[in-house]
């Protein structure tokens, strides 16, 4: 009896489908049961010793995030919250090596909505504005560095670098002071696993729910604090550090 090529290339394609649904069903299964934390998440950031910063930098950043974000008596500052780790382990990996970006030139000056326009990643970016600040510190305020100012000298400094009146030797203070603030609220707000937003702290401020998977029923509820703490995208109410 003569064969149907259409009939041998349906078999075929049943013989393919078979085997992949096999092979996906064998996939699953080696998967079962479910366990937690068994996919690909953050490594959580531990305590332990700047991976980025000198001791000098990691003082001065301190105290800047404590400036930028000052505590209260409800809600940590920056340094309490962790800012400056969050900020030294983003420094010391992809995001302060600018991996995954397009680096080559040309360099010119474009509008914000055109993004970064430097060959500078963030981490020589931080590298050198915070030597020109510890430089501009040094030569008005008597060879004391950024750290060892008075809390009105460092506000001082800070408005300086925002509005441009400062001159730092070899970096934008405005273009500087910009990368700081964002970093520093990145830490403040970004999930605790990366090593700022100490104990869920500024979610509880502004009573933000965290990673819950569903709280649909209170996003209408406007002046009202949700009643349950806050969930880390690990599963966590709590991430503690010692």
């Amino acid at each position: 009896m003569p064969v149907n090529r259409r009939e041998v290339l349906f078999g075929g394609a049943l013989g393919l489908l078979w085997s992949r649904v096999r092979a996906v069903a064998g996939t699953i299964k080696s998967k079962l049961p479910w366990r937690a934390d068994a996919g690909q998440p953050p490594v959580t950031v531990r305590p332990g010793p700047w991976q980025f910063f000198s001791p000098g930098e990691a003082a001065a950043v301190e105290s800047i995030v404590d400036r930028l974000i000052p505590p209260d008596s409800q809600t940590p500052g920056g340094k309490d919250a962790g800012c400056a780790v969050y900020i030294d382990r983003q420094l010391a990996g992809p995001f302060g090596k600018s991996q995954g970006l397009y680096r080559e030139g040309p360099f010119v000056d474009g509008t914000p909505q055109q993004g970064p326009q430097t060959k500078l990643t963030p981490a020589e970016k931080y590298r050198q504005g915070l030597a020109a600040l510890d430089r501009y510190c040094r030569s008005k305020h008597g060879g004391r560095g950024f750290a060892a100012l008075a809390e009105p000298d460092r506000d001082a400094v800070l408005h300086g670098l925002e509005d441009n009146t400062i001159v730092l030797d070899g970096s934008t203070a405005k273009d500087f002071f910009t990368l700081l603030l964002q970093t520093t609220l990145e830490g403040f707000f970004a999930d605790p696993v990366y090593g700022g937003n100490r104990d869920m702290c500024a979610w509880k401020m502004i009573g933000f729910p965290g990673a819950r998977y569903d709280y649909r029923d209170w996003i209408e509820r406007h002046n009202e604090r949700f009643p349950l703490p806050p969930v880390s995208i690990r599963g966590r109410t709590e991430l503690r550090r010692s």
